[in-house]
């Protein structure tokens, strides 16, 4: 038996944070080598966030709807492409609930990035109000046990993962707050690795009835913040974590077996949202360096798209890549790169297909 296995069946209480407070031996080596990276990313970060301004408004503008757009397409609330920018950026009157819900992500992004509040049982439940559109229980803890469930294709279900009851769910919140709290000035441990622990013991304790996922998402943006990791104002982590949701549920599974007896390994989720934070500087970096030519920040935003996607795209791929780009001016920078015998369109008409070339 190794010295974290035994370490981990001696600890009584349940929370990965609780664990890193009696001892933590050792980060593995992924971790490791991820928090080495991100700490040279955070130091270019400085530079980038010099480029032009508007071209980093352009990737704001466009991570805000990615973000509230992604985040709630991972837990089935949707909306329609043509209502996107009408919902998130306009004030037009709502449709109906998954509007109000996108909508209030869209608010709850714009107090974090405006105030910044700190890390409080205030602030989680503020974000969960906003959020949920400030309906119903919106802002509560939950008041019934509420079990992760898997349903599957057959109709039938399974209970994927047995979350803290009602009743203790007040107490875990206040000692999950002073422990974030407690790591932070201690210093013991690389906040990163804190972060991602609170984000794990905040999704296993599940406080809320409905949008646990959302505020997780949240929060880890807030708490990225307040380490001084910028990079979700303009690559959106949401959208990271929709693109490899079958990898985000699997480490989740993972590293919440045995969680409430203590015995469960949390490095598989740490892990992953390392990785979610790495790839979104890396982006980053690509964009944001992208100053050569003198063009403007939605045109480079297109073609971003026109590389990510690669060959057999349409117009309406590139609508749903780049929200907050009109669809003439989608088809204006597809005009200049056929003309420059960049891309070529395979077909005709509102639905064909077009490639790169070369």
């Amino acid at each position: 038996m190794s010295r974290r296995t035994d370490f981990c069946l001696k600890i009584l209480t349940m929370k990965t944070l609780q664990q890193f407070e009696n001892e933590l031996r050792e980060v593995p080596a992924s971790a490791a080598w991820y928090i080495g990276d991100l700490g040279e990313a955070r130091g270019k970060q400085e530079l980038f966030t010099r480029q032009s301004q508007q071209r980093l408004k352009v990737l704001r503008q466009h991570a805000l709807i990615e973000s509230a757009v992604s985040s709630n397409r991972i837990e089935g609330v949707t909306v329609d492409q043509d209502r996107v920018k009408a919902v998130i950026l306009g004030r037009s009157a709502l449709h109906d609930r998954d509007e109000e819900e996108i909508r209030g992500y869209r608010n709850a992004l714009k107090w974090i990035h405006e105030k910044k509040p700190m890390i409080t049982e205030k602030t989680i439940k503020e974000l969960h109000h906003l959020a949920r559109g400030k309906i119903g229980d919106a802002g509560q803890y939950k008041t019934k046990d509420s079990d992760i469930i898997e349903r599957h294709t057959d109709g039938t279900y399974t209970v994927r993962f047995k979350t803290a009851s009602a009743k203790e769910t007040s107490k875990n919140m206040k000692e999950l707050v002073s422990l974030w709290q407690d790591h932070l000035k201690n210093k013991a441990i690389h906040p990163l690795v804190i972060l991602a622990g609170f984000n794990l013991d905040f999704l296993c304790v599940h406080p809320l009835r409905d949008g646990n996922g959302r505020v997780s998402r949240l929060l880890l943006l807030l708490q990225l913040y307040h380490l001084g990791y910028e990079v979700g104002r303009y690559i959106s982590l949401e959208r990271l974590i929709e693109e490899n949701k079958e990898r985000y549920y699997e480490t989740l599974k993972l590293s919440s077996q045995g969680w409430h007896e203590g015995k469960h390994d949390p490095w598989h989720y740490i892990n992953f949202l390392l990785f979610i934070l790495k790839e979104a500087y890396k982006e980053f970096e690509k964009r944001a360096g992208q100053i050569k030519e003198p063009k403007g920040a939605k045109t480079e935003l297109i073609e971003a798209a026109i590389r990510s996607l690669g060959n057999g795209f349409t117009v309406s791929d590139l609508e749903k890549s780049c929200p907050t780009v009109s669809r003439d001016m989608i088809r204006r920078v597809l005009h200049n790169l056929k003309k420059a015998k960049k891309v070529e369109c395979l077909a005709r008409g509102p639905g064909a297909t077009w490639k790169q070339k070369g």
